[in-house]
């Protein structure tokens, strides 16, 4: 794992009224934009098979059951690389799906770092994140 370099340059992901969004705390990414990312990068982003179970890790208490019944599995998840960890940002309700009929695999895109964090929508949001991946780092590295 190497570690990030603030810069000075970025430019917060645009938000339009209608894109959908994935919070996880202070970081907030536009997802709607960071899937018109990959489709017209889709060299950079080859479809993976991943385990339900081993990426399943959101309450579905916390989910729309109607989304969960319409869910297609055949659309990628996508997914996130943090310092030793595949996380969701978006799929969560096709992975409910998935485990409620049974499937062991489900296809995803894997998003690194450096690709997620141009669709972080602010400012603040970034610089954090940084910190927060370096210093994850530093603590798998034992410093």
């Amino acid at each position: 794992m190497k570690k990030l370099k603030f810069n000075k340059k970025f430019q917060p992901c645009s938000m339009d009224e209608d894109d959908e969004l994935y919070a996880n705390g202070i970081f907030v990414f536009n997802i709607t934009k960071l899937v018109a990312f990959i489709r017209t990068n889709t060299d950079k982003f080859p479809i993976e098979e991943v385990e339900v179970k081993a990426v399943r890790l959101f309450p579905s208490s916390q989910l729309t059951e109607l989304t969960i019944q319409t869910a297609n599995l055949s659309a990628p998840i996508l997914a996130e690389i943090s310092p030793g960890n595949f996380n969701v940002i978006d799929g969560n309700h096709r992975l409910e799906r998935a485990h409620r009929d049974g499937v062991d695999k489900i296809p995803a895109f894997r998003v690194n770092v450096e690709q997620h964090l141009a669709f972080l929508t602010s400012e603040k949001a970034y610089k954090t994140y940084i910190e927060y991946w370096n210093g994850k780092v530093d603590t798998l590295k034992g410093r």
